[in-house]
């Protein structure tokens, strides 16, 4: 790490008097104490994250008793009603599952800089994610989206400070396949939690996809 780099990193350096005065106004701050803030911030989303996985969870239960109930006494109607709705909140789930994972992945990113100050290739991928689940969460989950919004922003002045003090530049083909990666993997694992959390729905229900819950059907991938 350069000494520059190093100073910018921890602490403020010297500026003239006119930048001081801008800096009254919106302070920058050092680079660090940003990124530990911004990192505080994502956790508070996951948490947030967490409960509402909690509360989809007991919906979902409730929901599928219901399902079991019509099913025994043969109310296929009135099964069909509920494994419709139950099939819309598991899609919810597997959102909110799928965006807990993604953030988790940046936190652990994030707090690996702290260490190395390797910001400006970590910082990349990073907000790429950051901004694929706000727009994930907008309709699921809209009190996030203006947080992750915010800490997107947070982040990527910091990536461009990190940038101009260190004279790194961006590879934008490697932060993107970076953010993919991110993205596929939490995807990944969260279609596997939801079928071992969640039990399948009786076959010969309309509206039950034919591949188990939580796999997607061919007009989820379509």
């Amino acid at each position: 790490m350069s000494e520059r780099f190093a100073k910018k990193w921890e602490t403020r350096r010297e500026k003239p008097f006119t930048d001081r005065i801008k800096e009254v106004v919106r302070p920058p701050g050092p680079l660090k104490p940003r990124l530990d803030f911004a990192v505080r911030r994502i956790e508070l989303q996951i948490q947030k994250l967490d409960q509402a996985t909690e509360r989809f969870s007991q919906r979902d239960k409730a929901i599928f008793a219901k399902i079991v109930d019509a099913y025994t006494k043969h109310d296929t109607a009135r099964a069909n009603v509920f494994a419709n709705e139950l099939a819309e909140i598991r899609k919810m789930e597997r959102l909110i599952i799928n965006a807990r994972l993604a953030l988790e992945q940046i936190v652990l990113r994030l707090r690996t800089v702290s260490e190395l100050g390797d910001v400006v290739s970590t910082l990349g991928p990073a907000v790429g994610v950051l901004r694929s689940v706000r727009t994930g969460l907008a309709r699921v989950f809209p009190e996030a989206e203006n947080e992750l919004g915010e800490i997107g922003n947070i982040l990527s002045g910091i990536m461009i400070e990190a940038g101009q003090s260190s004279g790194m530049t961006l590879n934008f083909d490697t932060v993107n396949e970076d953010a993919q990666k991110i993205l596929s993997e939490a995807a990944t694992v969260a279609e596997q939690r939801i079928k071992d959390k969640f039990p399948e729905l009786p076959a010969g229900l309309s509206g039950v996809p034919a591949t188990p819950v939580g796999e997607k059907t061919s007009t989820e991938t379509s």
